[in-house]
């Protein structure tokens, strides 16, 4: 379980499959040129590699990068496999989703205008 309250924060996945082995330095080129974010503002990037047991969160803290990362021992991540570069999620789905729960498929809301 990560210990700082990252409420305030956006966070964002890389969906889709990321080679773990890469460093802050390539990691953070990733999220500017293929998710076009600024690494600078007050945002996590979480990556996961394909076998769906390690995820990567990375983060700028005032004056320099934070790597945190998780390694499963027998279970998996679920995962997004989309072809969009990225997706933004809260602080709760980021707890749900290091915890191993599928939010990906939770219900949807939806919004009707009339009953008819």
């Amino acid at each position: 379980m990560i210990f700082t309250d990252f409420s305030q924060f956006r966070i964002f996945l890389k969906t889709g499959i990321t080679d773990l082995r890469k460093s802050i330095n390539t990691l953070s080129i990733l999220v500017e040129k293929n998710m076009d974010e600024n690494i600078f503002e007050k945002s996590l990037f979480i990556f996961c590699n394909r076998r769906k047991n390690l995820v990567k969160i990375l983060y700028w803290d005032i004056n320099g990068f934070c790597i945190w990362m998780k390694k499963l021992e027998k279970d998996k991540l679920p995962w997004l496999q989309s072809e969009d570069a990225k997706r933004e999620i809260n602080s709760k789905e980021l707890e749900l989703l290091l915890s191993g729960i599928d939010f990906f498929k939770a219900h949807k809301k939806l919004n009707y205008l009339s009953v008819t």
